[in-house]
Parts: C-alpha cells; sequence; structure tokens
C-alpha cells in the first residue's frame, strides 16, 4: 500500500471543520469521498489537525493509504474534478510508510485577520472579523509577546478534546497592520481546543485596556478562563503554515502566492 501526502487549501465556511461528523458536512468527508472515486476503494484521510467549524485553511496536510496506482502529480488534478470549488488539493506525493500528516508534525502556524474599521466590507464577511473600535497594534504587540515560550495554556482553551498536557511552546506571536486589516500571526509546537481564537480574544481584551498586556502573564499562571479574553468568531482564522520532521522527512506546507 502506497502512502501519499496532500497539501491542500479550503474555505471553512461551509463546513463543520475537518474532523468527520454525523450529518453534517465536513473537509474531511468531502475529501474521502473524491479520493475513493479517484483511487476506486474506500479512503481514511488523516488530517494534521481538527479545524473548528468555519475555520480556514490558506495550506493543510493530510495522508492516506492505497493500492492504486495513479501517479502522484496527477493525484491533484484528479481529486480537483471531484471537489467543491472551496476545496483545492495543490501538491500530492509520496511519502514513507510511517509518515502521519499529525503525528509528523513538529510546528504550526495559525493567522487570525479583524478587520479594524468603522465600516464593514462585504468581502470579509466571514473572512476577517469585523471590529469597529480601532485597536492600537502596539499594544496588540506587547499584549501578543507574552504568550511567546513555554507555558501552561488552560486559560486560554475551551473545554473539549482531552490532552495529557495543556502545555504548549510558542515560537512567535507577531501583529501586523495593513490598512484596516490586522494580522495575528503565532507559531507554536501544538494548539489546544479554540487556543488560537482565545489568544486573539485576550490580544484584542488587552488593546481595549481592560488588562495590561503585562498581566497575560499572570492570566496564565493562573490556569483560569474567565480571567482571559473571550474565543473570538472562527472565520477570521486561517491555518497558514506548516512544519514537518519526523527523522526521515522533513518539509514545509505553506499557503500558495
Amino acid at each position: 500500500m502506497r502512502n501519499i501526502c496532500l497539501f491542500l487549501t479550503y474555505l471553512g465556511t461551509a463546513y463543520h471543520g475537518w474532523q468527520m461528523q454525523k450529518d453534517l458536512p465536513t473537509v474531511q468527508e468531502t475529501l474521502q469521498k473524491a479520493a475513493a472515486m479517484v483511487v476506486g476503494h474506500p479512503v481514511h484521510m488523516t488530517g494534521c489537525g481538527r479545524t473548528d467549524a468555519g475555520v480556514h485553511a490558506k495550506c493543510y496536510v493530510a495522508n492516506f493509504r492505497t493500492s492504486s496506482t495513479i501517479p502522484a502529480d496527477r493525484v491533484p488534478y484528479a481529486l480537483n474534478t471531484h471537489l467543491p470549488q472551496d476545496i483545492v488539493v495543490t501538491k500530492a506525493f509520496d511519502v514513507h510508510e510511517g509518515f502521519n500528516a499529525i503525528g509528523s508534525c513538529v510546528r504550526k502556524e495559525y493567522t487570525y485577520l479583524i478587520y479594524n474599521s468603522r465600516l464593514k466590507d462585504p468581502f470579509h464577511v466571514e473572512r476577517a472579523w469585523f471590529y469597529p473600535k480601532h485597536l492600537d497594534e502596539t499594544v496588540m504587540q506587547r499584549a501578543a509577546q507574552q504568550f511567546v515560550g513555554t507555558h501552561d495554556f488552560a486559560a486560554v482553551r475551551s473545554v473539549g478534546t482531552d490532552v495529557k498536557s495543556t502545555v504548549r511552546t510558542v515560537y512567535y506571536y507577531d501583529v501586523e497592520r495593513e490598512g484596516d486589516l490586522i494580522r495575528l500571526r503565532v507559531c507554536a509546537n501544538g494548539f489546544l481546543y479554540n487556543m488560537a481564537r482565545a489568544m486573539a480574544g485576550t490580544v484584542v481584551y488587552a488593546a481595549e485596556g481592560k488588562f495590561p498586556p503585562e498581566k497575560i502573564g499572570q492570566i496564565l499562571q493562573s490556569g483560569n478562563r474567565t480571567a482571559a479574553g473571550p474565543t473570538v468568531p472562527p472565520g477570521g482564522l486561517y491555518m497558514t503554515h506548516l512544519w514537518y520532521d519526523d527523522g526521515i522527512e522533513k518539509f514545509e506546507c505553506t499557503p500558495m502566492l
């Protein structure tokens, strides 16, 4: 059996996240059905993470096993003929038997978009969080910096998937403004349930003056979810970069230009 790795990009508005759910449309189910039509047998797609309902992916990695002999470079074209327009496979290649899209991933980057203007932009609906009150990106950067390092992130996660530990390492958290659009880019070795969205809400709370940026360290130490900011809407969140190193394979998944 071959093990094939896929790079894909998708708009998550119409889906209830990646993970397959009963009677609800998901990216995993849609991709599995398309792949089965291409290779001629049922397949199971392993994804690099469970994105929430409405969350997007500029880049996403999945892998599946197949007995099909279709050349890997033809797989994206074949899959895309059976996929809706909001899911596109951009690359496919054979990987070794032990490769696993989630287990082999060593770092992930999420980007959260805030449309910070007094007037809405219809082209950013479900693509960025509309926030009419002006936000000071310099204060937001001071707040974001407090998350960098190895910490217990229980204060910025929602109760959901059980995990052995809530300790994670954040490598960077950068805040950038381009006109009315604010980008929050955060990279970590793993994310807890709703962690990226709760971190963004906490950064916004600091910019609103509800607590000083320097207090975020205390909030993390407390482990108190109610002390941090809210879990912001899913439509502004994108998976944007993935790093892989399992001792055999080393590669990155980066957004398409």
